[in-house]
């Protein structure tokens, strides 16, 4: 049995940020365990900002596997900046 480094129980802030049409959240800032996967960013997000479909970046970037541990974004050097967006929607007013 592989005992588990201590960074991966350490907390990442997170930095959420939003881009294009979807609307800014009250607190920007998160922290959230470094084990937990990026899924668990995406699915905040969309239940705060009442959406199914968002297109979520790290550093404006690149997107994530949801898989993907928050800890390794962070050892990657990486700073955990989020950013959201909601997709356009053709005819509607």
């Amino acid at each position: 049995m592989a005992a588990e480094s201590p960074t991966s129980d350490r907390k990442v802030v997170v930095h959420l940020r939003a881009t294009g049409d979807a609307p800014i959240l009250k607190q920007a800032k998160f922290k959230i365990s470094g084990n937990d996967k990026f899924s668990k960013v995406i699915e905040f997000l969309r239940r705060q900002l009442h959406r199914d479909t968002l297109f979520v970046y790290v550093n404006s970037a690149f997107s994530p596997n949801p898989d993907e541990l928050v800890i390794d974004l962070y050892n990657e050097g990486f700073k955990v900046l989020v950013s959201g967006a909601v997709p356009y929607q053709h005819g509607v007013v």
